[in-house]
C-alpha cells in the first residue's frame, strides 16, 4: 500500500528545484535530457532546472522539443556571473521562456561572507566573483534601486519570484515588495544550514501571512548538505501549513541520488514521518503547478 501511495504521488509531481548539466563548475550525474527522460519514466510532471551561473530556458527549450512528455521549466539566477542585479537580462530571460527567477546564491552577501570565512563553501563562484557581495537593501533596509524594473518585468511576464541565498531582512523586503505588486513569491529552502539564510517557523508563518510561499529542499536533509533531521522538515511544514508549501528535492550533486530517485525518497520518507498524502498533493503537485501557471 505504501509503494502504491509512492506511486500515486510520483504522477504529476513537480520538481521545483533541480541542478543538471551542462554546469560549469560543478559536477552534476545527470544532464537536462537524462532528467527529462527518467522523470517521464516515474510519471512526473515538470522539473524547474537551475544553474547558479547561467540562463536553463534555453536547454528546457532543447530538450522540450526532443522529449514533449515531460516539461523542463527554464530559471535564471541573479549572481554576478549573468550581471547580478541586472533588468536588461531578466528581459533577456522572460523573452526566452525563463518561468523561475531566483535572487543572487553564491553573490549574495550572505553567502560571499561566508565564503570569505571558509574558502570551501559549496557553491563555486567564477575567480572573479566579488568578494562584496550582492545586496539587494540599502543602509537603510530599502530595496536598491536595480530591484523596481526587475520586479516591473517579473510581474508583466508572470514569472515566479524565488528569493535565492538572501539574509533575513532582504526576504523581508524583497516579499513585501512583491506581494504589493501582486508578484507570486517563493522562499528558498529556509532550512538548508550551509547556505542563505536558516528561518524559524514563526518567520516563515510571517511571510506566508505576507502572501509568500515556502519552498523546504530534501536535499538540507543528505550528508553534505546539512544532514538536517528530516522529522524537522515535518515539524516545520505543519507549523506553516501544507497549504503554503513547496517540497522540491534541490538535488543534482554528484555524491547524492539522481533527482528522479531523490524525489520518490523524499516522498517515502515524508510519509514515513507523518505528512498526510493530501499534504504531500498539495506540495509536490498543486501549489507548484499554481505558480507555475500549469493548470
Amino acid at each position: 500500500m505504501k509503494n502504491n501511495a509512492i506511486d500515486q504521488l510520483m504522477k504529476g509531481s513537480i520538481d521545483f528545484h533541480v541542478h543538471v548539466d551542462p554546469d560549469p563548475f560543478h559536477d552534476r550525474p545527470l544532464d537536462a535530457l537524462d532528467l527529462s527522460l527518467q522523470a517521464k519514466e516515474t510519471g512526473m510532471r515538470a522539473a524547474v532546472i537551475k544553474c547558479h551561473h547561467l540562463g536553463t530556458a534555453p536547454i528546457a527549450y532543447i530538450v522540450n522539443k526532443i522529449n514533449p512528455d515531460f516539461l523542463l521549466i527554464g530559471s535564471l539566477t541573479l549572481n554576478s556571473a549573468v550581471g547580478g542585479l541586472n533588468p536588461e537580462v531578466v528581459e533577456v530571460a522572460a523573452k526566452a521562456g525563463t518561468k523561475v527567477i531566483w535572487m543572487p546564491t553564491y553573490s549574495s552577501s550572505v553567502d560571499t561572507k561566508r565564503r570569505m570565512k571558509e574558502p570551501s563553501a559549496f557553491i563555486s563562484p567564477t575567480k572573479t566573483a566579488s568578494k562584496e557581495g550582492i545586496s539587494i537593501i540599502d543602509e537603510d533596509g530599502k530595496l536598491v534601486p536595480q530591484i523596481a524594473p526587475i520586479l516591473e518585468i517579473i510581474k508583466d511576464n508572470n514569472i515566479v519570484l524565488s528569493t535565492g541565498h538572501l539574509s533575513i531582512p532582504e526576504i523581508y523586503a524583497l516579499v513585501t515588495e512583491a506581494r504589493r505588486m501582486q508578484i507570486k513569491v517563493n522562499v528558498t529552502h529556509p532550512l538548508t544550514p550551509i547556505v542563505g539564510s536558516t528561518l524559524t517557523a514563526d518567520q516563515q508563518k510571517e511571510l506566508v501571512s505576507k502572501g509568500a510561499y515556502i519552498e523546504h529542499c530534501f536535499s538540507a536533509c543528505t550528508p553534505l548538505l546539512g544532514n538536517l533531521n528530516p522529522a524537522v522538515l515535518v515539524e516545520h511544514i505543519k507549523a506553516v501549513g501544507a497549504e503554503h508549501c513547496i517540497l522540491a528535492t534541490d538535488l543534482g550533486q554528484d555524491f547524492n541520488p539522481v533527482p528522479p530517485g531523490g524525489f520518490r525518497v523524499m516522498l517515502a520518507t515524508m510519509l514515513k514521518l507523518g505528512l498526510s498524502e493530501s499534504e504531500l498533493e498539495l506540495m509536490v503537485k498543486l501549489n507548484p503547478a499554481k505558480l507555475l501557471h500549469l493548470d
